[in-house]
């Protein structure tokens, strides 16, 4: 955080790491996993900071909200819903991304809607133009995993960009939000 002036997201694994995490990062991350560990999301509700709730791979719409509503409960209103993918019985994707879950959500909430190309797709080619899709849909924002050699990282390098292919993917996200009316920060 010093060093970039980014906040820190970082996903919480249990309900005793949660004081723990919470000194150090910006954002606490429920991971797709754990959407429905209620006595996690109730210890992240309490905790004070913003939430990004990621949407488990089997998950309804409605599981989605109802687990963001256990956050709420404990008087955090700083919940982030995450579209991550979902599985299907398609094989050419790591999981099915559904960009229309941001259209819905937005008519269900008040609650941002943050998408994960990276994971929704599985495969870095695919990443850049799922990314403008969600901008296209009406995404509150991205996450996109980066990294300098994708090739030699430790997890999940098959679907992270280098820096070039981040920086052409913000300059194809800048610009459909441009056609929206819209901005990126």
């Amino acid at each position: 955080r010093d060093e970039t002036d980014l906040a820190v997201v970082t996903e919480v694994m249990g309900t005793d790491d949660v004081d723990l995490v919470a000194r150090y990062a910006d954002v606490l991350q429920i991971g797709a996993r754990n959407m429905q560990n209620y006595r996690l999301l109730e210890a992240v509700g309490g905790a004070g900071l913003p939430v990004l709730l990621k949407r488990g791979p089997s998950a309804t719409m409605d599981e989605l909200l109802l687990a963001a509503e256990y956050i709420l409960d404990q008087g955090n209103p700083n919940v982030m819903l995450c579209e991550r993918g979902i599985r299907t019985f398609e094989s050419h994707t790591r999981f099915t991304l559904p960009l229309a879950s941001v259209i819905y959500l937005h008519q269900k909430t008040h609650l941002p809607v943050v998408v994960d190309p990276s994971h929704g797709t599985g495969h870095t080619y695919m990443v850049p133009d799922m990314a403008a899709a969600a901008v296209a849909a009406g995404a509150d924002g991205l996450i996109l995993e980066v990294h300098p050699d994708p090739e030699q990282a430790m997890s999940d390098g098959y679907q992270s960009m280098t820096f070039e292919q981040f920086s052409e993917t913000m300059t194809k996200c800048r610009a459909i939000a441009g056609a929206l009316g819209k901005t990126i920060g």
